[in-house]
């Protein structure tokens, strides 16, 4: 039995255009009437296309597809499947990762808000970080900018990170740094290499609160001013610039506002 290109389209729910490229390749060989220079398929030119299915499936492209059913031998082919499940293997666990992230995330930000103006005594979770913003100016290091490029690949499991110095948190100054934070677990995960300008920073016993900063350029450092306040109340030493993330901007009563988690370290307390 003989097929038109149009009967073969039909019986597998595929394009033309697929299978002129498949024979391009080689792997079907259609007879060609010498009269009217149609191409005629049979069966086994079928078969061949519906291998190409097949491992198309698999989430092979169309040049690997062809490759497949056309010139690879055996052990190649047990090495093609392999490596294709590894690669779906990684996938995977990267959408797990994804997966918990969000749901993490989804937690922090339902808990945030009532942190606002509030603090309590923890210790932050150990994190590695790198700045690459100073007050509102960019270092354009060529290093640096090449992390940075690196680190973007990996959001959303790194964060937007600010800095302020000790001696602004506890004066009048308002210096501050911005750049990209990740927790320890993903550095691991990525095995992310830390060397400068990625600095590792260890948990430490810190005052821990959040605030909101409303209006475009209106962070400061003396959105901090609670901190220390909280600190002088409760006899604390100040042990450490104050750190944390930019949790999410949203539109707050018509204005762009951004939501913080801050961490302040503290003196440990002596050993009894």
């Amino acid at each position: 039995m003989r097929y038109k290109i149009g009967d073969v389209a039909r019986i597998l729910g595929i394009s033309p255009d697929l299978i002129r490229y498949y024979e391009e390749k080689g792997v079907v060989s259609p007879a060609k009437d010498p009269l009217n220079n149609y191409r005629y398929y049979d069966t086994w030119d079928i078969n061949f296309l519906i291998d190409c299915l097949w491992y198309k499936n698999f989430g092979y492209g169309i040049e690997q597809v062809a490759h497949i059913v056309s010139n690879s031998t055996y052990s190649e082919l047990l090495d093609i499947l392999k490596a294709r499940g590894d690669e779906i293997e990684a996938a995977l666990r990267y959408q797990q990762l994804l997966l918990e992230r969000i749901r993490k995330y989804t937690e922090n930000l339902e808990a945030l808000r009532g942190f606002i103006g509030k603090c309590d005594i923890r210790r932050n979770a150990e994190f590695v970080r790198y700045l690459n913003r100073y007050n509102r100016m960019y270092d354009y290091d060529d290093e640096l900018q090449a992390v940075s490029r690196e680190w973007l690949k990996y959001m959303p499991f790194s964060r937007r990170y600010f800095e302020v110095p000790e001696d602004n948190v506890l004066g009048e100054g308002d210096d501050y740094a911005w750049g990209f934070s990740m927790a320890m677990t993903y550095v691991r995960e990525f095995n992310l290499e830390i060397r400068p300008p990625v600095v590792y920073m260890p948990s430490r016993l810190c005052i821990h609160s959040a605030f909101t900063s409303t209006g475009k350029d209106r962070f400061t450092a003396r959105h901090l001013d609670f901190l220390k306040e909280y600190a002088e109340e409760h006899g604390l030493k100040v042990a450490g610039c104050a750190f944390g993330n930019l949790a999410c901007s949203v539109i707050e009563n018509g204005e762009t506002t951004g939501f913080f988690e801050v961490f302040l370290p503290i003196e440990e307390p002596e050993a009894p």
